[in-house]
């Protein structure tokens, strides 16, 4: 039988620009003008789909005839291969017994940031204020990141020393200038410029003898899920 003229053709591969490498190894053809967006979403629901797949002790096989797909399907969704319809993401959720929303978990998705510019932090009052204690705000998150306080305090001339901060949750304390003795509970320690006390909110702390002024210091308060 004489070969047909397709069968010297040249072998048409796709230049590299088109492929796009998953966490398996393995490329596949892409349009270059697809949204990254959707990528990264099925590359999230491989990487969701395999680890509850391990969770579970299934192999591919055994996987697919739970879910109801082939064994060619599942692997091409564990490797990011294929996308998949609302039909096949309900029958997976179904065949793992998770929520349809747990198979996307940890997809790129629009994540807030504060960036504060040096010298640009908003000036809050707290219970030091009228001490002469100088807050500035060094970003803020709304929501459950809340929980979360970080400022930059400044103490000068005018500050007066009070050891009665009491708080819930735990405060971080980092000197960056200056010296000062500040207690907590029962114990006094000396901080410079470079040391670090991390304390509970709870017992009765703050600077009792201001050593060498001007004083600044970073204090990150993390509140416990109550108080946000």
């Amino acid at each position: 039988m004489a070969p047909s003229p397709d069968d010297h053709a040249p072998l048409l591969r796709p230049s590299p620009d088109s492929l796009l490498r998953n966490r398996s190894g393995t490329a596949r053809d892409r349009d270059p003008a697809a949204p990254v967006e959707e990528l990264e979403i099925e590359a999230a629901i491989g990487r969701n789909v395999r680890q509850l797949r391990l969770q579970q002790g299934l192999t591919v096989a055994e996987t697919a005839a739970r879910v109801g797909i082939s064994k060619a399907m599942m692997s091409k969704i564990e490797n990011a291969q294929t996308s998949c319809s609302l039909s096949t993401l309900a029958l997976l959720a179904k065949g793992f017994d998770v929520p349809v929303t747990s198979l996307f978990r940890g997809a790129d998705v629009e994540r807030p940031a504060a960036f504060v510019k040096a010298g640009t932090g908003a000036q809050i009052v707290r219970e030091g204020t009228r001490e002469g204690h100088d807050y500035q705000l060094l970003g803020s998150l709304r929501g459950e990141h809340k929980r979360l306080e970080c400022l930059q305090v400044t103490l000068s001339e005018k500050s007066q020393t009070y050891p009665l901060f009491q708080h819930p949750g735990t405060e971080f304390i980092y000197m960056l200038e200056g010296v000062m003795d500040y207690s907590h509970s029962r114990s006094v320690y000396r901080l410079n410029p470079g040391d670090s006390l991390q304390l509970d909110g709870e017992g009765a702390h703050g600077p009792v003898d201001l050593v060498s002024l001007p004083i600044r210091f970073l204090s990150v308060i993390a509140f416990p899920d109550s108080q946000v």
